[in-house]
């Protein structure tokens, strides 16, 4: 019993502690104004818009299914992680600044400057389906079916299991919901950055002693133990038996990562609150660092659970679970499940502003009341906030068990709203002829093709593939619109002048520090580098690692060198 009154404590303790910290700083801010409400006031520091996007990022459907599909596949599924960092790139240097010089709230603002009103309303929709119907829900009934079972809340309330998922859910939406709707993105903002330090220092726990417990007291012992017995599962190269193939890095994963970081509102609307453009670069390259070792707690862990229980674990969606209950001591187990729940409300409430966002600001105001003034407008959000909670928690308790695995069921579904809003982005800013019947036949186009080969057609190619020939479609489509009709008055980027926008002295170092590093990691885990060598891997690990030092160090020097000499020459 004093076990359990330790874990309950603590989780309580925890929980209490990230709700307080967080009211305390957004105590004296204005939420009455929108952007008081949806941007923290452009107030974001780069260390926290770093937290709140890997917080806002790393969740429970994560932790269970990447942690699944590393238990299945290995190492390989570790490409939806890593190869973010090329994608926070494209963000940090080509996209935030264009972004912030127009002084956009919503990424549907700036297809409505770009395009016209019809496809900012399109888009605005095919984001709120998304949120609505896969991002909210999936990450409630994930949330709940992981802290069911590390609290073994079926036992403990002595009600079925099915019973014990909804009470899961349910408290996990109305604590969610109550961040997003009472708190504003800065609350989000600052609760997620309290609750990625704990999620980071709870997550490298397990692997920590997972490595310890496979390597019979030694963390060592335990990574050797993977690589000799396992290499299979601890080469990064996909084959095309697993889940993600190497080769779909290059077709549908750097599309959805692109996406993901680079035009997903729920994501760049930390970066749009950010105070300045170096502040917002900083924050996105630092969370590039992050997401290169972040598989150590969303892929490791699964191998782990192979290498210990794979005779315990007959579905792979229980992995994380099955070995966070076996290895990690009770006393952390409080700790561990109010991080857990942290990792749930971070991206449940994040959605949750996202979604009130753009309802308010780009179809509320604009079709039904233009006139409204900010104090109601925050409030229609807050509304329409805690419908959606009430909406997720109804749904979330039915979503099927898919049988490839959680994660890839909800990017293969994801599909269908990701990749059309991607492609008409991405042209938007490349292009200023496109016109806005371009726009609408490729989202048209591709969502009508995906939906035959999902639902209809017969068709072996993986769907990641799949993402990248539509895609590549898509912009042809676009492309040809703009020779038969170009706009009349081609787009013209627009200074809002909200935040200063000297960019950071060191991004285009860091950015070459994270491509070398992301290669580096590539070949470490491959069979030129440290897997299939048997016992004997640590010259290649030597010789591997001191190229990479060396070329990193040459490309960081010669790129910082290169941008003083262009400030003191503009300067000049």
């Amino acid at each position: 019993m004093s076990h359990f009154a330790w874990t309950l404590g603590s989780f309580i303790f925890f929980t209490a502690l990230v709700g307080l910290v967080s009211w305390y700083i957004t105590r004296k801010d204005n939420l009455s104004t929108n952007t008081g409400y949806f941007l923290a006031g452009r107030s974001l520091s780069g260390v926290v818009i770093c937290g709140s996007l890997i917080l806002t990022n790393l969740s429970a459907e994560q932790l269970i299914g990447l942690n699944g599909n590393g238990f299945k596949d290995g190492l390989s599924c570790m490409s939806w992680e890593v190869t973010s960092s090329f994608t926070l790139i494209i963000l940090a240097l080509l996209l935030l600044p264009r972004y912030l010089k127009g002084g956009f709230t919503t990424v549907p603002e700036f297809l409505e400057r770009r395009y016209d009103n019809q496809t900012r309303n399109i888009v605005t929709g095919l984001f709120l389906l998304s949120l609505v119907l896969v991002t909210l829900p999936i990450v409630l009934y994930a949330g709940g079916i992981a802290m069911n079972s590390l609290f073994n809340v079926s036992e403990l309330l002595n009600i079925p299991e099915d019973d014990a998922l909804i009470v899961v859910i349910v408290l996990s939406g109305v604590i969610g919901g109550l961040y997003a709707i009472f708190g504003g993105l800065k609350a989000v903002a600052v609760s997620d950055t309290i609750n990625g330090v704990g999620l980071m220092i709870g997550g490298l726990l397990i692997p920590i002693i997972g490595l310890y417990t496979l390597g019979d007291g030694s963390i060592l012992a335990g990574f050797d133990h993977l690589i000799v017995n396992h290499p299979d599962k601890m080469n990064a190269i996909g084959s095309e038996k697993s889940s993600t193939p190497f080769a779909t890095i290059f077709t549908g994963i750097i599309l959805v990562n692109t996406f993901y970081w680079a035009t997903n509102q729920q994501i760049v609307q930390r970066t749009f609150a950010a105070k300045n453009l170096a502040e917002g670069q900083k924050g996105v390259l630092y969370a590039g660092f992050v997401k290169i070792l972040v598989p150590l707690i969303l892929v490791i862990p699964g191998i782990i659970a192979y290498a210990l229980f794979a005779d315990k674990i007959g579905k792979q969606d229980m992995a994380y679970a099955v070995l966070v209950r076996e290895v990690l001591p009770l006393p952390l187990v409080g700790f561990f499940g109010a991080v857990l729940l942290g990792a749930v409300l971070s991206t449940f409430d994040s959605a949750l502003n996202s979604a009130s966002t753009m309802f308010c600001l780009n179809l509320w105001k604009p079709i039904v009341n233009p006139q409204i003034d900010d104090k109601k407008l925050v409030r229609v959000g807050k509304v329409f906030g805690t419908v959606l909670v009430v909406f997720s928690i109804l749904i979330a308790p039915h979503i099927a068990k898919a049988p490839e695995g959680l994660y890839v069921f909800m990017r293969s579904i994801m599909g269908f709203f990701n990749i059309p809003i991607l492609a008409v982005v991405i042209v938007g800013f490349v292009s200023k002829s496109v016109p806005p019947i371009g726009a609408k036949i490729a989202i048209a186009f591709f969502m009508i093709c995906y939906a035959l080969y999902k639902f209809v057609l017969d068709i072996d190619i993986h769907y990641l593939h799949v993402y990248g020939i539509l895609f590549v479609c898509c912009c042809i489509i676009m492309y040809v619109s703009s020779k038969i009709k170009p706009m009349e008055v081609p787009y013209k980027d627009y200074d809002a002048k909200v935040v200063d926008l000297t960019p950071w002295k060191w991004a285009n170092s860091a950015s070459a520090f994270l491509v070398t590093t992301t290669i580096y990691v590539y070949v470490l885990f491959s069979k030129i580098g440290i897997v299939f060598q048997g016992e004997n891997y640590g010259t290649r690990f030597l010789i591997i690692t001191s190229i990479y030092v060396v070329v990193t160090a040459v490309l960081v020097v010669m790129l910082k060198h290169k941008s003083t000499a262009k400030v003191e020459k503009e300067n000049v």
